[in-house]
């Protein structure tokens, strides 16, 4: 599952991506998913039975349990309100799992028994702990290269400065310091309510003081003669009709989550609550009536990539490719993954808007809101990115548990383009370049990305 939002407290609460989940019960053995499964990458095993999930979290030097849950029908188990779905292989001895608030599958393969380490206590003292935390990165972590990290040399400096007295504030902060380096937004050190998670440099993470002011600004600003304006989903989606005749829409999309006061609501309720914010906003009549539509992504914290597909879904009669999605999988070789599996966009059996798409990003455009900017630039149909690079980082995130109870958040999975490419670190770049909320702006009481906006879709016609 994916992170809610981009803010160094949420990132620590999120779950887990390599989150799995067996199912059905059934008379043959042979095909039952009752028994223990390795999944293909993602470092984890499960152990399924008597209606019970069970996750195991594994590296070379520890497993430690994971999230448990409970059958709730055939073939499905939930999780925090997320529906998981295994479905067995034809052979019993395969089978896949998918997360509802995700995209794509994750394949199980049958294994005879639990791993040996997943059978005793792992010890808890702060050296153990620091193995786990570096296996886990070691295993999963696939940007080392790309970001000129030695991984290695850094087990080498710090290994030494951990003893069997280090406390736990000093052990958060040398895991702290190991990290930094990566300028993740999907790394995350977590201890209680402490938590480390550092953005690209030059780049502002989102936060609620962040999406507040610019919320603030833009419909004093930017709205402020619109003829139609309504906020949706606990104040994440705004709409807008500008003025001059109302040809031209406005839909700000702050988060892929987050859409009700309740923190615990389900997916589903979400994926509700969206779809009621969109039938009302993407009517035929105003489908019709519209010369373009500015979608601003320029404050957006992530969340779910099922719920920008879904989104995506409204702006297109085509079904096309998104993206294909792969995850690392095997801990000694960062370069060997998952078979790539391509996510389709395919058209909504609802209204739809299929015109000229001002798509705005920036640097505070974090995790879903980047995968659905991905999902865009192939989106049949004339859409241009405005503003600045996203923040770059796409991948669900692991979860991982160390034996201290410390909590460490990685990404394990790469969003290729059709050409191989991704943007992760970097961030998908904008074809047309402007200031993005920078103080002058600010000061000057100005929004050069939705005036050119405003400007391009009027060119379009």
């Amino acid at each position: 599952m994916r992170i809610a939002t981009a803010t160094a407290t949420v990132i620590a609460l999120t779950l887990a991506a390599g989150i799995a989940a067996p199912a059905a019960s059934a008379a043959d053995s042979d095909h039952t998913t009752d028994g223990f499964w390795r999944m293909d990458g993602y470092g984890t095993v499960v152990s399924v039975g008597h209606g019970r999930y069970q996750e195991y979290q594994t590296t070379a030097v520890s497993c430690l349990k994971g999230d448990t849950a409970r059958q709730t029908g055939p073939g499905t188990y939930t999780v925090d309100g997320d529906v998981v779905t295994v479905r067995p292989g034809k052979d019993g001895n395969h089978a896949s799992v998918a997360v509802a608030s995700s995209v794509g599958h994750r394949n199980l393969r049958r294994i005879p028994a639990l791993p040996p380490a997943c059978t005793r206590p792992i010890p808890k003292d702060p050296l153990t702990s620091f193995d786990v935390f570096w296996q886990s990165y070691e295993e999963n972590y696939p940007f080392f290269a790309a970001k000129g990290i030695d991984w290695h040399a850094v087990r080498d400096e710090y290994r030494p400065q951990v003893r069997k007295d280090t406390t736990r504030t000093e052990l958060f902060d040398i895991f702290s310091r190991m990290v930094r380096p990566l300028h993740d937004t999907h790394v995350a050190v977590q201890d209680g309510d402490r938590v480390f998670a550092e953005g690209r440099p030059g780049t502002e993470v989102p936060s609620e003081q962040l999406d507040a002011r610019v919320k603030k600004f833009i419909a004093t600003r930017d709205l402020a003669g619109a003829p139609y304006r309504r906020d949706f989903a606990n104040g994440r989606i705004t709409y807008a009709d500008l003025a001059g005749g109302g040809r031209i829409g406005y839909l700000r999309i702050s988060g892929f989550a987050g859409y009700l006061p309740d923190e615990k609501a389900s997916y589903a309720a979400q994926l509700a609550e969206l779809d009621r914010a969109l039938n009302t906003v993407l009517t035929p009549q105003r489908s019709r009536r519209l010369h373009g539509l500015i979608i601003d992504l320029r404050i957006n914290c992530g969340g779910s990539d099922a719920l920008g597909i879904h989104t995506a879904q409204r702006l297109t009669d085509t079904a096309y490719i998104a993206y294909t999605k792969r995850a690392r999988n095997d801990p000694t070789n960062p370069n060997a993954h998952t078979h790539p599996e391509p996510i389709p966009v395919l058209p909504a059996h609802a209204p739809r808007y299929t015109g000229p798409v001002a798509l705005q990003t920036g640097g505070s455009t974090v995790s879903a809101g980047e995968t659905f900017t991905q999902a865009l630039i192939d989106r049949p149909g004339r859409t241009i990115r405005i503003g600045q690079p996203t923040q770059g980082v796409f991948s669900d995130v692991m979860e991982r548990k160390l034996s201290n109870g410390m909590t460490a958040c990685l990404p394990n999975e790469e969003y290729l383009t059709d050409s191989g490419r991704t943007f992760d670190g970097t961030g998908i770049p904008p074809e047309v370049s402007v200031p993005v909320f920078t103080k002058e702006e600010f000061a000057a009481g100005r929004d050069s990305g939705f005036d050119r906006a405003v400007a391009v879709l009027r060119n379009e016609h």
